[in-house]
């Protein structure tokens, strides 16, 4: 059963987005405040075929803050603080 969006930004954080040259788990220069797309007519492909998975039902519910962590975690990624 598909999961619904949750509106909470995980598909412009989490996936890898090579034609805009983001990596994994970092938030995509065009997420706007509101957890929308800045871009979102325009967006890549990558971006158009990102479905709402348990990922976005395991953070949805956590402060925009604390979710960065979580998706290094998930993706086995150093934290900025951690490369210090």
């Amino acid at each position: 059963m598909p999961i619904s969006c949750f509106k909470c930004g995980t598909c412009c954080i989490a996936p890898d987005i090579s034609t805009l040259g983001k990596p994994v788990g970092v938030p995509c220069v065009h997420l706007r405040a509101d957890r929308r797309c800045g871009i979102y007519p325009d967006r890549p492909a990558v971006c158009r075929d990102y479905a709402p998975d348990e990922l976005c039902r395991a953070l949805h519910g956590l402060p925009p803050a604390a979710r960065v962590g979580h998706y290094l975690a998930v993706f086995g990624l150093p934290d900025a603080d951690d490369a210090k």
